[in-house]
């Protein structure tokens, strides 16, 4: 996978997680993905082209876009070896993914409801793109949480699982994919110039989005909600539009219980339990999810370095 090797590998995705965990994500507009937004942003302006050439520029943006953000990753990952890339790499890794911002972003909204639902709509609007002007309380919750289910493959398994297949190179085209669809990928103005971009999220998304389904229901049967995670999943997961949010939206609303609405579009659960209640099983969920796949990446890496060292392949 690395010129030092799959055991490194390993290393780099252990260190990754655990750089996330002190740092989180420095507001700077000079971080990676900041940068990366600005250049999306100088180009990803409908008003720029004729409708007869968006799609066609927002085909050529995308190209341009994976290959201008991957070029460092890709440099390090060649250039670099032992210490200096146990050192960088970890770093680089992290800018790919949102661990514990993704956690404090759905905190944020759940503390500032407790200064009322106007406070709770402002801080939730950062996070989704429906309507929050009329969203009552569970609606709001429904919004903050939802963004964590959904972004818990976009932000966290998918980033990840492109690391595990193609090292940093990997994570680095799928960080630019995902923030292409992110600021591109809608059914307004910004359609044509985004449909690849929403279209290539999709394809990277799917594999990702089933393996975070796989891992919830693993959490969940040790929780002991693994019967209503895997009904809810099967009878609601085409509820959502798409075909990657959807079923590990529905596997986290079954096995914690509750439900996931946005007013007008999905319902998603039973809704047994309250999101005020339900709140803190879907963050320890997260974290479940988060640490499975860590621990299994990580091992195969390792067991697969270790066994070609030891062959000599």
């Amino acid at each position: 996978m690395v010129p030092a090797g799959l055991a490194f590998a390993a290393v780099v995705l252990v260190s990754a997680l655990v750089v996330d965990r002190l740092v989180g994500d420095p507001h700077s507009r000079y971080h990676p993905v900041a940068l990366l937004g600005s250049f999306i942003g100088w180009w990803g302006r409908p008003g720029q082209y004729s409708p007869n050439l968006q799609r066609a520029a927002g085909v050529l943006g995308w190209l341009l876009t994976v290959t201008l953000f991957t070029i460092p990753f890709l440099m390090v990952t060649v250039f670099t070896h032992g210490i200096l890339y146990l050192f960088l790499a970890p770093f680089l890794l992290k800018c790919c993914f949102a661990w514990r911002s993704l956690e404090e972003h759905t905190r944020a909204v759940a503390d500032a409801l407790q200064e009322g639902e106007v406070a709770g709509r402002e801080k939730v609007s950062l996070l989704v793109s429906r309507n929050t002007a009329a969203l009552d309380r569970e609606h709001i919750l429904s919004a903050g949480y939802e963004s964590m289910t959904e972004n818990l493959t976009d932000s966290i398994i998918s980033p990840l699982t492109f690391f595990f297949v193609f090292s940093l190179p990997g994570a680095a085209a799928y960080r630019a994919v995902n923030t292409m669809d992110a600021m591109l990928g809608y059914r307004d103005e910004r359609e044509r110039l985004g449909w690849c971009a929403a279209r290539m999220d999709d394809i990277c998304n799917f594999i990702p989005a089933r393996i975070t389904a796989l891992l919830l229901l693993a959490w969940f049967i040790c929780m002991g909600t693994s019967r209503d995670a895997l009904r809810v999943m099967r009878r609601d997961r085409h509820n959502r539009p798409g075909f990657n949010g959807g079923i590990v939206m529905a596997a986290m609303a079954g096995g914690t219980k509750t439900r996931f609405e946005k007013p007008g579009a999905y319902v998603i659960g039973d809704g047994t339990r309250p999101l005020e209640e339900a709140g803190p099983d879907i963050l320890r969920a997260t974290r479940a999810a988060t640490l499975m796949f860590a621990a299994i990446a990580s091992s195969v890496l390792f067991l697969l370095g270790t066994m070609i060292n030891s062959t000599g392949i």
